[in-house]
Protein backbone atom coordinates (compact mmCIF):
# COMPACT_ATOMS: atom_id res chain seq x y z
CA UNK A 1 0.00 0.00 0.00
CA UNK A 2 1.35 3.44 -0.94
CA UNK A 3 2.09 5.99 1.77
CA UNK A 4 -0.73 8.12 0.35
CA UNK A 5 -3.37 5.41 0.71
CA UNK A 6 -5.95 5.94 3.45
CA UNK A 7 -5.31 9.67 3.47
CA UNK A 8 -8.27 12.02 3.19
CA UNK A 9 -8.20 15.26 1.17
CA UNK A 10 -10.76 18.04 0.96
CA UNK A 11 -10.68 20.26 -2.12
CA UNK A 12 -12.93 23.31 -2.16
CA UNK A 13 -14.59 24.39 -5.41
CA UNK A 14 -13.86 20.93 -6.76
CA UNK A 15 -16.83 20.14 -8.97
CA UNK A 16 -15.05 21.48 -12.07
CA UNK A 17 -11.85 22.93 -13.46
CA UNK A 18 -8.57 22.83 -11.55
CA UNK A 19 -10.31 21.71 -8.38
CA UNK A 20 -11.80 18.63 -10.01
CA UNK A 21 -8.54 17.76 -11.73
CA UNK A 22 -6.66 18.16 -8.44
CA UNK A 23 -9.11 15.74 -6.85
CA UNK A 24 -8.64 13.34 -9.75
CA UNK A 25 -4.86 13.34 -9.50
CA UNK A 26 -4.89 12.96 -5.72
CA UNK A 27 -7.45 10.19 -6.04
CA UNK A 28 -5.25 8.30 -8.48
CA UNK A 29 -2.63 8.20 -5.71
CA UNK A 30 -5.08 6.29 -3.54
CA UNK A 31 -6.19 9.29 -1.47
CA UNK A 32 -9.87 9.58 -0.60
CA UNK A 33 -11.03 12.89 -2.06
CA UNK A 34 -13.88 15.01 -0.75
CA UNK A 35 -15.43 17.23 -3.40
CA UNK A 36 -16.46 20.53 -1.86
CA UNK A 37 -19.09 22.24 -3.99
CA UNK A 38 -21.60 25.07 -3.53
CA UNK A 39 -24.17 23.01 -5.43
CA UNK A 40 -24.36 19.51 -3.94
CA UNK A 41 -25.87 18.08 -7.14
CA UNK A 42 -22.90 19.25 -9.19
CA UNK A 43 -20.54 17.95 -6.53
CA UNK A 44 -22.20 14.54 -6.58
CA UNK A 45 -21.99 14.43 -10.36
CA UNK A 46 -18.26 15.19 -10.20
CA UNK A 47 -17.72 12.60 -7.47
CA UNK A 48 -19.58 9.99 -9.50
CA UNK A 49 -17.32 10.78 -12.47
CA UNK A 50 -14.27 10.08 -10.31
CA UNK A 51 -15.76 6.93 -8.78
CA UNK A 52 -16.31 5.62 -12.31
CA UNK A 53 -12.56 6.02 -12.80
CA UNK A 54 -11.86 3.89 -9.72
CA UNK A 55 -11.25 6.81 -7.35
CA UNK A 56 -12.58 7.02 -3.81
CA UNK A 57 -14.57 10.25 -3.97
CA UNK A 58 -17.48 11.77 -2.04
CA UNK A 59 -19.22 15.10 -2.37
CA UNK A 60 -20.19 17.53 0.35
CA UNK A 61 -22.08 20.79 0.16
CA UNK A 62 -19.61 23.54 0.91
CA UNK A 63 -20.14 27.14 -0.05
CA UNK A 64 -16.95 28.54 1.44
CA UNK A 65 -18.53 31.92 2.25
CA UNK A 66 -21.41 30.27 4.13
CA UNK A 67 -20.53 29.81 7.82
CA UNK A 68 -23.25 27.19 8.30
CA UNK A 69 -21.88 25.12 5.42
CA UNK A 70 -18.37 25.27 6.87
CA UNK A 71 -19.55 24.23 10.33
CA UNK A 72 -21.57 21.33 8.90
CA UNK A 73 -18.67 20.22 6.69
CA UNK A 74 -16.26 20.10 9.63
CA UNK A 75 -18.75 18.07 11.68
CA UNK A 76 -19.32 15.67 8.77
CA UNK A 77 -15.61 15.10 8.09
CA UNK A 78 -14.95 14.58 11.80
CA UNK A 79 -17.79 12.06 12.06
CA UNK A 80 -16.89 10.16 8.88
CA UNK A 81 -13.08 10.19 9.10
CA UNK A 82 -11.92 11.78 12.34
CA UNK A 83 -9.01 13.42 10.54
CA UNK A 84 -8.19 15.58 7.52
CA UNK A 85 -4.78 14.99 5.97
CA UNK A 86 -4.96 17.47 3.10
CA UNK A 87 -6.84 20.73 2.67
CA UNK A 88 -6.69 22.38 -0.74
CA UNK A 89 -8.22 25.86 -0.63
CA UNK A 90 -9.05 26.01 -4.32
CA UNK A 91 -12.32 27.96 -4.43
CA UNK A 92 -11.99 31.58 -5.53
CA UNK A 93 -13.41 34.30 -7.75
CA UNK A 94 -12.36 37.01 -10.17
CA UNK A 95 -15.06 39.54 -10.93
CA UNK A 96 -12.97 42.16 -12.75
CA UNK A 97 -12.10 42.26 -16.42
CA UNK A 98 -8.41 41.96 -17.26
CA UNK A 99 -8.35 45.11 -19.38
CA UNK A 100 -7.37 48.57 -18.23
CA UNK A 101 -6.27 49.45 -14.72
CA UNK A 102 -9.39 50.60 -12.81
CA UNK A 103 -7.90 50.78 -9.32
CA UNK A 104 -9.24 54.29 -8.71
CA UNK A 105 -12.80 53.29 -9.55
CA UNK A 106 -13.14 49.68 -8.39
CA UNK A 107 -16.38 49.33 -6.45
CA UNK A 108 -16.67 48.53 -2.78
CA UNK A 109 -18.86 45.54 -3.68
CA UNK A 110 -16.19 44.11 -6.00
CA UNK A 111 -13.57 44.51 -3.28
CA UNK A 112 -15.71 42.98 -0.56
CA UNK A 113 -16.97 40.07 -2.66
CA UNK A 114 -13.46 39.27 -3.89
CA UNK A 115 -11.86 39.38 -0.45
CA UNK A 116 -14.74 37.43 1.08
CA UNK A 117 -14.18 34.54 -1.33
CA UNK A 118 -10.42 34.68 -1.83
CA UNK A 119 -9.19 35.58 1.66
CA UNK A 120 -11.68 35.68 4.53
CA UNK A 121 -13.38 32.41 3.66
CA UNK A 122 -10.01 30.66 3.28
CA UNK A 123 -8.79 31.90 6.65
CA UNK A 124 -12.00 30.97 8.47
CA UNK A 125 -12.40 27.59 6.77
CA UNK A 126 -8.76 26.70 7.47
CA UNK A 127 -9.14 27.70 11.11
CA UNK A 128 -12.27 25.54 11.34
CA UNK A 129 -10.57 22.46 9.85
CA UNK A 130 -7.20 22.92 11.54
CA UNK A 131 -8.02 20.73 14.57
CA UNK A 132 -8.67 17.83 12.17
CA UNK A 133 -5.53 18.59 10.14
CA UNK A 134 -3.52 18.54 13.37
CA UNK A 135 -4.67 14.94 13.89
CA UNK A 136 -2.94 13.91 10.65
CA UNK A 137 0.51 12.33 10.74
CA UNK A 138 1.54 14.76 7.98
CA UNK A 139 -1.00 17.51 7.39
CA UNK A 140 -0.78 19.56 4.21
CA UNK A 141 -2.55 22.86 3.51
CA UNK A 142 -2.43 24.26 -0.01
CA UNK A 143 -3.69 27.76 -0.70
CA UNK A 144 -4.40 28.18 -4.40
CA UNK A 145 -3.04 31.63 -5.13
CA UNK A 146 -1.90 33.26 -8.37
CA UNK A 147 1.22 34.81 -9.78
CA UNK A 148 -0.96 37.94 -9.95
CA UNK A 149 -0.54 38.12 -6.17
CA UNK A 150 3.20 38.74 -6.48
CA UNK A 151 3.96 42.26 -5.28
CA UNK A 152 7.54 41.90 -6.51
CA UNK A 153 6.51 41.14 -10.08
CA UNK A 154 3.82 43.83 -10.09
CA UNK A 155 6.43 46.39 -9.07
CA UNK A 156 8.92 45.23 -11.71
CA UNK A 157 8.48 46.87 -15.14
CA UNK A 158 8.73 44.29 -17.87
CA UNK A 159 7.67 41.35 -15.68
CA UNK A 160 5.16 38.89 -17.18
CA UNK A 161 2.32 40.34 -15.07
CA UNK A 162 3.28 44.00 -14.83
CA UNK A 163 0.45 45.10 -17.11
CA UNK A 164 -2.29 43.05 -15.43
CA UNK A 165 -3.47 45.38 -12.66
CA UNK A 166 -6.78 43.76 -11.57
CA UNK A 167 -6.65 45.40 -8.16
CA UNK A 168 -9.26 43.48 -6.14
CA UNK A 169 -8.16 40.05 -7.35
CA UNK A 170 -4.43 40.74 -7.20
CA UNK A 171 -4.50 42.18 -3.71
CA UNK A 172 -6.73 39.37 -2.43
CA UNK A 173 -4.16 36.85 -3.62
CA UNK A 174 -1.29 38.89 -2.14
CA UNK A 175 -3.17 38.81 1.17
CA UNK A 176 -3.73 35.06 0.78
CA UNK A 177 0.03 34.66 0.33
CA UNK A 178 0.54 36.59 3.55
CA UNK A 179 -1.81 34.14 5.29
CA UNK A 180 0.35 31.29 3.98
CA UNK A 181 3.50 32.87 5.41
CA UNK A 182 1.94 33.60 8.79
CA UNK A 183 0.22 30.22 9.25
CA UNK A 184 3.30 28.29 8.13
CA UNK A 185 5.35 30.16 10.71
CA UNK A 186 2.85 29.43 13.47
CA UNK A 187 2.90 25.73 12.56
CA UNK A 188 6.64 25.45 11.84
CA UNK A 189 7.24 23.14 14.80
CA UNK A 190 4.49 20.73 13.73
CA UNK A 191 4.28 18.20 10.91
CA UNK A 192 1.88 20.46 8.99
CA UNK A 193 3.13 22.21 5.85
CA UNK A 194 1.41 25.28 4.42
CA UNK A 195 2.19 26.58 0.94
CA UNK A 196 0.77 28.79 -1.81
CA UNK A 197 0.35 27.41 -5.32
CA UNK A 198 0.21 29.25 -8.62
CA UNK A 199 -1.50 26.80 -11.00
CA UNK A 200 -0.61 28.78 -14.11
CA UNK A 201 -2.87 30.34 -16.70
CA UNK A 202 -5.18 27.40 -17.32
CA UNK A 203 -8.08 26.72 -19.68
CA UNK A 204 -10.98 26.99 -17.21
CA UNK A 205 -14.08 29.14 -16.85
CA UNK A 206 -11.89 31.72 -15.11
CA UNK A 207 -8.84 31.31 -17.32
CA UNK A 208 -10.81 31.09 -20.60
CA UNK A 209 -9.81 29.21 -23.74
CA UNK A 210 -7.10 31.80 -24.38
CA UNK A 211 -5.00 30.22 -21.63
CA UNK A 212 -1.93 28.24 -22.75
CA UNK A 213 -2.10 25.47 -20.11
CA UNK A 214 -4.42 22.49 -19.95
CA UNK A 215 -6.16 21.67 -16.68
CA UNK A 216 -4.09 18.50 -16.22
CA UNK A 217 -0.92 20.57 -15.94
CA UNK A 218 -2.71 23.28 -13.95
CA UNK A 219 -3.41 20.84 -11.12
CA UNK A 220 0.15 19.53 -10.81
CA UNK A 221 1.45 22.23 -8.46
CA UNK A 222 -1.39 21.71 -5.96
CA UNK A 223 -0.96 17.94 -6.07
CA UNK A 224 2.78 18.22 -5.47
CA UNK A 225 2.31 20.55 -2.49
CA UNK A 226 -0.49 18.36 -1.11
CA UNK A 227 1.77 15.32 -1.08
CA UNK A 228 5.09 16.81 0.02
CA UNK A 229 7.48 14.52 1.89
CA UNK A 230 8.47 15.24 5.49
CA UNK A 231 11.51 17.22 4.34
CA UNK A 232 9.50 19.32 1.88
CA UNK A 233 9.18 23.11 2.07
CA UNK A 234 6.66 25.13 4.04
CA UNK A 235 5.71 28.79 3.83
CA UNK A 236 6.59 29.04 0.13
CA UNK A 237 5.02 30.16 -3.15
CA UNK A 238 5.46 27.68 -6.02
CA UNK A 239 4.63 26.90 -9.63
CA UNK A 240 5.62 23.53 -11.11
CA UNK A 241 8.56 23.17 -8.72
CA UNK A 242 9.83 26.73 -9.11
CA UNK A 243 9.74 29.27 -6.29
CA UNK A 244 7.90 32.49 -7.15
CA UNK A 245 8.74 35.89 -5.62
CA UNK A 246 6.34 37.33 -3.07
Amino acid sequence: MSEQAKKVALITGANKGIGLETARQLGKLGITVLIGARDLGRGEKAAAELVAEGIGARALKLDVVNAADVKAAVAWVEKEYGVLDILVNNAGVMTESMGENTTSSVSEKTLRDTFEANLFSVVLLTQAFLPLVKKSAAGRIVNVSSILGSLTLHATPGSPIHGVKTFAYNTSKAALNSFTIHLADELKDTKIKVNSAHPGWVKTDLGTDAAPMDVVDGAKTEVTLATLPDDGPTGGFFHLGETLPW
